[in-house]
Parts: C-alpha cells; structure tokens; sequence
C-alpha cells in the first residue's frame, strides 16, 4: 500500500469473445481445448430478438436520469406511461454490436431474463422492445443502493450480517443451477436492495454473463471478474461450481473487508486464485467463528469436484442459524477495508467506461488529456490533489478522506486510459 496511484501498463483481464464453444468433460486433449468459435462481423441492419414485445418502446415508456454503464450498453431509469411505475431500462445500442458473439451475448441475457422464475431475490423481467437502433430491456428498478454501501453506511456490522447476505445470494445460486443457469459474474456490485427501507430485499440485477447449461457440460470462455474467478475459470474448464466459489470469495470479503486473492495487477489476481493460501490470521478472523471459517474453506476449495455445492452450504449449521450466527461488531477496521474497497471497484468501473468508449468522443479525449497532464513530473504517479481533481472531472465528487482511501489501494486502473 502507498501513497499515490500508480499508472503501469499491466493488461487487464477481459472478457474473452472468441472461445464461446462449450465443451463436454472428456473433449480435451493433453489439457488443451480444441476448436475456436470465430467470430463473423456483422452486416446492417440486424435484428436481434426474435419476438420482442414491440418496436417502438416511447409509446409506452418516458426515460429518466441514466442510472449505469456497462460493455454493451446503459440503464435508465423509465416510466410507464399507462400506470406511472417507476422501471429500468437497460438500453442496448446495436453499434455495439460487432459480430455474431455479441448478438449471442444480448439475445441469452433476454432468454434468461425471460427463463428464471420470481423469486423476492432476483430483478422481475418485465418486457423487450428491439427497434433499427436498439434492443430495450425493461425490468424491476431497484432504488435501496449496493450492498458494500448499504454495510458502509449502517456502521454497526456483524459476523450475522455476513451471514445473512450470504444466504440470500446462495438462494439465488440455488434458483439459477436448478432452472439450468450459470450465472458467472457473482460480485457485490451485481446486487442492489429493492429500496430504502431497513427490512429491503437484497436483489440480483444482471446476467449478461449468465448462460444455460446441461449436467456434465463444461465451458471454456473465461468471464467474469478477476477476484471472483474461479481456479477451473482461468484453466478454462468448468461448470455450475463457480458460482459457489464466487459466492465464499464475497462471504470472506464480507468477513473482513477485503478479498482473499490480491495482488496490484489482474495478472497478479489470477495467479493468486491458481497458486496462493487463503489468510485465516489478520484481524479480525481470530474473533469469527469456526464455522464461518469451515465454510469459507468449503467453498473456495481449488477441486471444483471437492468443493461444497449450493445445497451442503445452505444445510451447513452456520448458514441453517445465520439468525443466531455471532451479532458483535467485526470492528471499524472491516468497515473501512470494504469501503476502501468499494470505492477502488467503482472508480475502476468508471475508467474503464472509458475504454468501452461508453462517454462521447470528446469526453473520452478530454480525461486521457486530463490525466496526461496531471503526471507533470511523467513519474507515473498521482497525488493527492491530482487525483481528487481527476475525479471531479469524471463526475466523482468524494470527500477527502475517501480520496486518501482510493490512495491507499495504491490500484493501477487508470493504466487502462492512459495508455491506449
């Protein structure tokens, strides 16, 4: 940890586009996968979905303030016009769409969507408009915030706490494998309250990494993000058992604040996940329960085939009394790491917006200038003052102590912006 943010020119672990074969467990050769799925560039115009609920969505919809980005595309916030609900819209722009995987990607993120049940703990699909520019996704808008900020917030957080957002996430778990989902992307960011109340349930809100699988399949593509990954992920041979090892990554990360693979590049992360030893000794993990640790060692188990599966976790004693699990406070320490952390996550979010070219062009060349400016001594180092004024300009507007905290990570995300 130091006290600036180090621009270095370390590669990024991205979602791979070209190995989309799936792969049964005996078609591997001396551990190499054979065959490739090459993608096709696309000719205009294209036509997505095959039975969207309509092609023009401002006949029932008026869209609001934008709410996120991602690769493909951005959420709004939307209302409908014949009963006033306040609604998401994940909006799709087709110039986003280059070849025949991306088609693929978009048209399974709406099977799915349409394909799992209700559930209080998943976002409620509502409908699908595609028209010549677009494909709109329509579905339940949650209001309450991320989980990290909602612990942040509260101040007093406990080993009960942990408990109980682990056991809503292992519900979802349960609900996707047994409707023949993978989800492939289980992070905290990936999971917003319903709205501001205290009682407010904890929801799943995106699958565009999510796919269908048969018992026995394996699957090849590496996804997701780096801290989560699974070992069998980076091996590129794995199934449904990911998603439990995701899940224990968030439960350890909820124990004490950060995660238990690190390192300062993705390249780091990932041979930590393949080759290092989870910590049971920092603080606070003296002071939590024997069955937390149990847990958390069934479930990031490296043997995809040895590791706990949905069903042991939720019937594990600790998990079966997450109600009754220890309810004293794990310390301000645990709080200020998930802090830490959570803002690291969301700043790097932010910078790679930029790479995704998901801002104007003008915008885009107004920050890689910013931040080119802002090395004057071309060290490869922002201080403090630089980086507070660099977040400004992307529209983060922290206090200084958080800015101190971003510094502390000492991460290497800006690398991204600076050197394309």
């Amino acid at each position: 940890m130091g006290t600036c943010l180090s621009i270095s020119n370390s590669t990024l672990l991205k979602k791979t586009k070209y190995d989309r074969k799936s792969v049964d467990h005996n078609q591997q050769e001396n551990g190499k996968l054979s065959g490739r799925l090459a993608p096709l560039k696309l000719s205009r115009p294209i036509q997505v979905l095959k039975d969207p609920t309509g092609n023009d969505i401002f006949k029932r919809y008026r869209f609001g303030k934008e709410l996120g980005r991602g690769e493909f595309g951005v959420t709004y916030q939307c209302f409908d016009d014949v009963n006033g609900e306040s609604l998401a819209c994940k909006k799709i722009p087709k110039s986003k769409l280059r070849t025949d995987i991306d088609i693929e990607d978009v048209r399974r993120e709406v099977e799915i969507m349409r394909h799992l049940p209700k559930h209080p703990n998943i976002v409620s699909y509502r409908e699908v408009y595609e028209d010549k520019e677009a494909i709109y996704l329509v579905m339940e808008l949650c209001e309450g915030g991320e989980l990290f900020d909602r612990i942040v917030a509260r101040g007093h957080y406990t080993e009960r706490a942990a408990a109980q957002v682990t056991k809503t996430i292992l519900e979802v778990v349960k609900v996707c494998h047994e409707h023949g989902v993978i989800h492939r992307d289980l992070k905290p960011e990936n999971f917003l309250y319903a709205n501001d109340s205290e009682n407010a349930p904890l929801k799943a809100i995106d699958f565009g990494l999510s796919i269908f699988f048969e018992p026995g399949q394996r699957f090849n593509e590496i996804v997701g993000s780096p801290y989560y990954m699974a070992p069998e992920v980076l091996r590129r041979n794995y199934g449904p058992e990911i998603d439990v090892w995701s899940t224990g990554v968030i439960l350890y990360i909820l124990l004490c604040g950060v995660p238990p693979f690190w390192a300062e590049t993705e390249e780091g992360i990932a041979q930590a996940i393949v080759f290092g030893e989870i910590d049971f000794k920092r603080d606070p993990w003296p002071r939590i329960s024997e069955g937390a640790k149990d847990l958390v060692r069934g479930m990031l188990e490296p043997n995809p085939y040895s590791r706990l599966t949905v069903e042991e976790v939720l019937a594990s004693e600790w998990m079966q009394n997450a109600d009754k699990v220890p309810n004293i406070p794990l310390g301000e320490r645990v709080r200020a790491r998930i802090k830490q952390f959570s803002l690291m996550n969301k700043f790097k979010k932010r910078v790679l917006g930029v790479v995704a070219g998901n801002l104007p062009d003008e915008q885009v060349h107004g920050i890689r200038q910013m931040f080119h400016m802002m090395d004057t001594d071309k060290n490869g180092n922002l201080n403090f003052q630089e980086l507070k004024d660099g977040l400004f300009m992307i529209g983060q507007t922290i206090s200084d102590h958080d800015v101190q905290l971003l510094l502390d990570a000492d991460c290497d995300c800006i690398a991204t912006v600076v050197t394309l």
